[in-house]
């Protein structure tokens, strides 16, 4: 079976001439133009890695890498023309595998695309939404529905809920969720939690005062219930 690449990138000559060279190594090759097409891309067509320049029209690609890390590990080679070395640290922080500056060499593009796909071949495939009683959360577009109808969520609510449901049936402690949804120096703050936990029944819950699957382990964490 081909391997399958996202080619994510803005420039149509570069992209048709990427998908070109890489369909005669023998790849699958899917192609997106911009950041929100790229995500709804890899939601449905699953692939092996992202080749992802990181200056599109609509998000940087910096965003990008961050809505796929939110769901999966599938792994991100970032092929990008900015040559400041902050940029590049700040890809492989939010989770980019590996970075090539503009101009390239093809044969060295393909090597490291191989390398990727080798490193996460162990990699099972993960679901980007998860279906929770009434509740829809979609992983890869940041959404949750309730009942088919959208909710707003504010981006702490989404940060708390996506942590939980990333961990779907198993406790989170409240030192990891607010270690990771408020930062290291809020370990100890736990009013945050109390607040955005109510906020979040509110929102999602048939009855927030007997929640079914936002639970509260008292003194321990929080558990999304499937």
């Amino acid at each position: 079976m081909s391997p399958r690449v996202l080619v994510v990138d803005d420039e149509p000559a570069l992209a048709r001439a990427l998908a070109i060279n890489l369909r005669a190594h023998g790849w699958e090759v899917v192609t997106a133009a911009d950041g929100r097409a790229a995500l709804d891309a890899a939601a449905t067509t699953h692939p092996d890695v992202v080749l992802l320049d990181l200056g599109l029209p609509d998000l940087d690609g910096t965003e990008v890498i961050a809505g796929l890390r939110g769901w999966s590990s599938v792994p991100i080679v970032v092929l990008s023309a900015r040559q400041h070395g902050e940029d590049k640290v700040e890809a492989l922080d939010l989770g980019a595998d590996d970075y090539i500056s503009k101009p390239f060499a093809m044969n060295e593009l393909m090597a490291r695309l191989r390398a990727a796909v080798r490193r996460g071949a162990a990699a099972h495939p993960e679901e980007s939404s998860l279906q929770v009683g009434p509740l829809l959360i979609d992983l890869a577009r940041k959404r949750v529905a309730r009942d088919g109808v959208d909710v707003r969520l504010t981006p702490t609510e989404w940060a708390f809920l996506e942590l939980l449901a990333r961990n779907l049936g198993r406790l989170v402690t409240r030192e990891q969720v607010l270690r990771e949804v408020w930062g290291p120096s809020y370990e100890h703050e736990t009013n945050y939690l109390r607040v955005y936990a109510a906020q979040l029944r509110r929102k999602l819950e048939a009855d927030p005062a007997h929640p079914r699957h936002l639970v509260t382990s008292p003194g321990l964490g929080y558990t999304l219930e499937p």
